[in-house]
């Protein structure tokens, strides 16, 4: 029978997790028994806000999420936050969600990019996520239960026009991905992209109109958006054991839109 906290004694570091995605798997993740390390890069009040949810189940002398501010974009940050959590929860994390991400709400065409938003995209996107591969790689519990959950697009798959360096980005994350996957043999460490489709949160409807959503929701099989919720349970699934046969691929949760 398998258990009800199958993460239980396990530690999840998830960025860009004081709203949106990030913020549901948080929640969901910590529902299944792990020790949350709640990362932000400027949202503080939202992260302590994620964390007291969780906290609101535990004792105050054993608190299960901790909130840790860090930009992904620096080597050193992505180090921190890995310090931070061994040391809130006296243990290696098992388990780090690369969620954070950018998009350029004005969605420009490739050629009129401004150089700076694509750095920017890349910066976050692709070298965030980068950093703390590396950093897990070094870093996660080795010899079962080390995850590494990426976050891509389903857009990588779509090729909208006007997400040039979104998508040229996400598609960067797929391809390392599945190199870590292998690079991480014999270490029991997984390493997976999950893949959105158009989820109805803050950072989707940034910059659209409502019948740019319309066109959206009218791509879809399903003839709605996504939900966080629709995302969090695949993010689960890959932390646990039962995903142990899961590695190297890129998991697209769109409804059928691509």
């Amino acid at each position: 029978m398998a258990s009800a906290f199958p993460l239980a004694g396990r530690t999840a570091i998830v960025t860009g997790a004081s709203r949106g995605i990030g913020r549901a798997i948080a929640l969901h993740l910590a529902s299944l028994g792990a020790n949350l390390v709640i990362s932000y890069s400027s949202s503080s009040s939202e992260a302590e806000l994620v964390a007291a949810e969780i906290n609101a189940s535990s004792t105050p002398s054993q608190p299960r999420a901790v909130t840790v501010r860090a930009n992904i974009s620096i080597a050193a940050d992505c180090k921190a936050l890995f310090d931070h959590a061994e040391k809130a929860f006296d243990k290696m994390p098992h388990i780090i969600v690369n969620n954070a991400g950018t998009l350029d709400s004005t969605y420009p065409t490739i050629e009129a990019t401004l150089e700076s938003e694509w750095d920017n995209t890349f910066n976050v996107n692709a070298k965030g996520t980068f950093l703390c591969c590396q950093e897990a790689a070094k870093r996660l519990v080795r010899g079962g239960g080390g995850r590494i959950i990426n976050f891509s697009s389903s857009l990588v798959g779509l090729n909208l026009p006007r997400y040039g360096a979104y998508i040229a980005s996400k598609a960067a994350v797929e391809g390392f991905t599945r190199v870590l996957a292998k690079e991480l043999k014999g270490t029991g460490i997984t390493a997976n992209c999950v893949a959105p489709g158009p989820i109805a949160t803050e950072l989707f409807f940034a910059g659209k109109s409502e019948e740019d959503v319309k066109r959206v929701v009218d791509m879809c099989p399903m003839g709605r958006l996504g939900e966080t919720k629709d995302v969090a349970p695949v993010v689960g699934f890959l932390a646990t054991d039962a995903a142990e046969w899961v590695n190297g691929q890129v998991v697209r949760v769109n409804g059928g839109t691509v």
